[in-house]
Formats: C-alpha cells, sequence, structure tokens
C-alpha cells in the first residue's frame, strides 16, 4: 500500500494524563513507535501499558477501582487491522497489563476471547507474573468508602440494595471523590501507521463496584472496539453496557463504510444509543440518559473525532500528530450533564 496516510493516535484523556512517571503518554509513545517502522499493534500496546501500570489512574490496571468485593478484575481488547484478527480477555485477575495478555490470546490461539481463571491460567503459562492483589491504597481506600456508605447486608430487597449502591457510587463521582472517566475507566486507542495499517484497542478494570465477574463492552468486538483497516477504527468508554446493546463500534464502522465522516458516524452512533435507551431506571428527569459514554473514531484517511453522549464531565480526547500531543475537544451529542 503506498505511503499516503498521516500517522496519527487517538484516545480518551487517560492516554494523555497519565505518565506513570515517565516523560510521555500513551499516544506521545503508540505515535513515536508507529513512525519508527514498528506494527500498529505493538506500538498501541507499548502506549496502552503506561496508563495500566500508573497506580494513579483508577480506571485501568494496577489501582483500577475494584468490584463490589474489592478484588481488581480487568477486561482488554485488541484487533489488527492488517490480519484481521483478534484477542481479548475478560474478568482477568492479578495481571496489570492486560493488553499483554489480550495480544497474546490474538497472536497465540485461534481464539478471540478468554475469560477468569482460564484467561489466568493462559496467562501464567506464558510467563506472566500474578499478584495477588492489585489494589493500591488509593483503589482500596475508594472501595473502602464505598462499603462505609452502602452496607449490602442492611438491604434485604434486592432491587434496593443493587439501586442504593449504584446511587451511592454515582454521588461519589459527583462528589469528586472518583473521576468520571474512573468510575466507568477505560482507556480506548486508535491508530494508523504510514502504509495505511490500522488497530484499535481497549483496557479497562471496569465499572467501578461491579458485580463480581461482569464483562463489559471492552473485550467485546464490536463494541468495545471494532476495526476494518480499510474504513477505520473506533472504540468507547463509559457506560458498557448501553454500548454492548448496540454494538456501537461497529455499527460507526459500518457508517463510515457508507461514507460518513468519524464524526458524523459517531454521532449516529450516539443516537442509536439514545433511542436504544428506554428503561426509567436509566432515565434522567428529562427523558434523557441517564448516563455519560465517549467514542473515539478513526478513519483509513487518517481523519478522526471524539464524541460524547454530553457537553460536560471529560470534554476533551487525546491526539498525537507529527505536531505532537495535544487535547482536542469531544463532540457532544447532548448539553448539560446526565444529572441534569
Amino acid at each position: 500500500m503506498p505511503q499516503t496516510v498521516k500517522p496519527v493516535v487517538i484516545s480518551d484523556l487517560s492516554g494523555y494524563r497519565f505518565k506513570n512517571g515517565g516523560p510521555v503518554c500513551c499516544v506521545e509513545k503508540a505515535f513515536s513507535l508507529i513512525v519508527s517502522g514498528a506494527d500498529v499493534l505493538d506500538a498501541l500496546v507499548a502506549g496502552v501499558n503506561i496508563p495500566e501500570l500508573d497506580p494513579e489512574e483508577t480506571g485501568i490496571g494496577y489501582g483500577g477501582l475494584p468490584n463490589a468485593d474489592g478484588v481488581v478484575q480487568l477486561d482488554s481488547c485488541c484487533m489488527h487491522g492488517p490480519t484481521r484478527r483478534a484477542g481479548a480477555v475478560a474478568a482477568i485477575e492479578g495481571i496489570r497489563t492486560p493488553s499483554l495478555v489480550a495480544k497474546a490470546v490474538l497472536e497465540q490461539t485461534d481464539h478471540h476471547l478468554l475469560c477468569g481463571k482460564g484467561a489466568q491460567d493462559f496467562a501464567r503459562n506464558l510467563g506472566f507474573p500474578i499478584e495477588v492483589d492489585l489494589n493500591t491504597a488509593k483503589s482500596r481506600g475508594l472501595w473502602l468508602e464505598w462499603k462505609r456508605r452502602v452496607d449490602a447486608q442492611h438491604y434485604l430487597d434486592p432491587a434496593r440494595k443493587d439501586r442504593a449502591g449504584y446511587e451511592i457510587a454515582l454521588q461519589m463521582m459527583w462528589e469528586g471523590l472518583i473521576p468520571e472517566g474512573s468510575f466507568w475507566g477505560t482507556i480506548s486507542c486508535h491508530g494508523i501507521g504510514p502504509n495505511g495499517a490500522m488497530a484499535g484497542m481497549t483496557s479497562t478494570s471496569g465499572t467501578a463496584w461491579k458485580i463480581p465477574g461482569r464483562a463489559g463492552d471492552s473485550p467485546v468486538i464490536g463494541a468495545g472496539v471494532y476495526v476494518d483497516n480499510g474504513v477505520g477504527s473506533a472504540g468507547s468508554t463509559g457506560r458498557g453496557e448501553a454500548n454492548l446493546y448496540a454494538l456501537t463500534s461497529f455499527f460507526i464502522v459500518e457508517c463510515m463504510r457508507r461514507g460518513m465522516h468519524p464524526k458524523d458516524a459517531g454521532l449516529e452512533g450516539l443516537r442509536r444509543i439514545k433511542a436504544n435507551t428506554v428503561e426509567s431506571r436509566l432515565l434522567n428527569s428529562r427523558g434523557e440518559p441517564a448516563f455519560n459514554i465517549r467514542f473515539f473514531v478513526l478513519n483509513a484517511r487518517g481523519q478522526y473525532a471524539g464524541l460524547s453522549m454530553y457537553a460536560s464531565g471529560e470534554t476533551a480526547f487525546a491526539v498525537c500528530t507529527e505536531n505532537g500531543a495535544e487535547m482536542q475537544p469531544l463532540e457532544p451529542l447532548l448539553p448539560g450533564s446526565p444529572g441534569d
């Protein structure tokens, strides 16, 4: 393929904010490797490893916010455009960099998704070190604060218990104890090289205080990430269940296949989610979705966009080009915030 595409890497804000004590962020690392000739997926994984290993990032990898039992369970998915291959892990424990295990699933198995203990055993067989606990003092402290606010043993009505736990978790987010990006914490990273090779990937600790064993959209092909090398790549952060119902990343890529610009395709995906949100518990006082979700979209020409359901919360995404890493504004579908 002729070298006619300007390389670019995009991600959510965690790909810009967190450097794990080093000099570069995720999108910078990935971009530098791409322009140096590295495979695009290898470059993205190396970039994503930075926030995965950063203990200050409580939505991804080491120190990610745990499940309701206080256990950190991680999900990751990657897709390699040129080879049409994918790999993913869900609810894996004890490994700080699930992105590397997802890549190993892609490279060394005939499968796309390994889960739970099976995923951990696979990683152990390949020599990955397994840790007993991936909590940091910060993530454990936030979980203990949540437990103090909602003692599940005192809620005999399951519906009331579940609702109370969710509302308290949201309250902690609105109070600023948990950043929005960490409550539904995920990194979604996508890149294209000068030869047009594309890849995309996600890594996450999932929704804070989730039911143990829950897998969201991140490890699911077509939801958390989808790549078609001749068309584009898309992925998300935010409420995974909303994305799973519509397989929105796949839908967005299909919109680009029909000629839509990444911005228009991403907004169309958000409209699909909005139309699918009909349960009263998921609607705010205006009858709009009571949650945020964001998409990061890149096409085969190197055009890109970042979209969000609402104008509030995280309002920017990360981009790295030949001009360096920067934040650019997300395009919202709706004004205000989910809580309005």
